[in-house]
């Protein structure tokens, strides 16, 4: 089974009206979930514990997309396999009063992960330049006004965001960053799923709901960001969310391509270290069970003189 990528990638100039938010029908949901999906979240799996072993790089990945998208289950699913220790989970809302009292990175920054982990972002700071502009939520704000008055504000936004991005990159950590397409008709589908199914309600959020009417607007402006912002240090890719075992499959697959292309490796061991080992083995093979805690503590006791 051959999946390219590289047609989700974000290229050039793109209109989301004109892109699929169906699975390939050539993929088989089968093939996919009894071997394939596994397969590739144990891979990431091992090559998360290495990337947290080497704790030289950080990898982030960004999700963003309209309400039911399936941002929240495909973390879940995605990353089922990894070490919770060597994941960083943050879903971004509406911003806080201490929040708005910073620049609008400042929160993102205070989420960034350290080396050797995986940050997941559900939602991001492109919050700012696609809801907060279409609320125009920059009205009301505690901007200086000749900012909130700048003709420019999104280009310069834009061009903050990329800058920040690319200082991100040059720095050792990795960004991927996810665009979920779902249709307004599955997203209607899965919103009235949260308010028949009972174990669905502690979803409804009715703020989903009144998002719905400004729809195309917020089409518009998401083919403006995905244009604006996908570089070769922190590309976009526009993945079809209307089947999630699919967005699922491609997800993982983006996940363990950079983390294979990052190749983190476990650390080479001094050779003191390697000594250590050696004797510990040797121990381990002449000593009886029994004995060995002994034989430990009376070796870890020569070392110290």
């Amino acid at each position: 089974m051959k999946i390219s990528l590289e047609s989700y990638l974000v290229k050039d100039k793109i209109s989301l009206a004109d892109i699929s938010t169906k699975a390939d029908p050539k993929v088989k949901r089968d093939e996919v979930e009894s071997s394939l999906f596994p397969q590739i979240t144990q891979e990431i799996c091992t090559l998360q514990e290495k990337l947290w072993a080497e704790n030289k790089h950080g990898l982030i990945i960004l999700f963003q997309g309209m309400d039911a998208a399936g941002k929240d289950s495909a973390v879940k699913r995605v990353f089922s396999e990894v070490n919770p220790a060597g994941l960083s989970i943050v879903s971004f809302k509406a911003p806080s009063e201490e929040e708005l009292d910073h620049d609008y990175l400042w929160r993102i920054n205070k989420a960034l992960p350290p080396r050797g982990v995986i940050g997941i972002f559900n939602r991001s700071h492109y919050e700012d330049v696609v809801t907060v502009r279409l609320h125009d939520l920059i009205k009301n704000g505690p901007l200086p006004d000749e900012i909130k008055n700048d003709s420019d504000i999104w280009k310069d936004r834009y061009e903050q965001i990329c800058n920040w991005e690319k200082y991100l990159y040059q720095n050792g950590f990795h960004m991927i960053k996810i665009f979920l397409h779902v249709s307004k008709d599955e997203q209607r589908k899965r919103l009235a799923e949260r308010l028949i199914n009972p174990d669905k309600h502690y979803k409804f959020d009715l703020g989903d709901i009144r998002e719905r009417q400004y729809w195309d607007r917020y089409q518009d402006l998401y083919s403006d960001m995905l244009c604006r912002s996908s570089t070769k240090y922190a590309p976009w890719y526009v993945l079809p969310a209307d089947n999630k075992w699919f967005t699922r499959l491609l997800i993982a697959m983006l996940v363990r391509d950079t983390l294979r292309a990052i190749d983190p490796q476990f650390p080479e061991l001094s050779d003191d270290v390697k000594s250590q080992i050696h004797t510990v083995k040797t121990l381990f093979e002449d000593v009886d069970m029994k004995d060995f805690g002994d034989a430990i503590l009376k070796l870890s006791k020569s070392k110290k003189k």
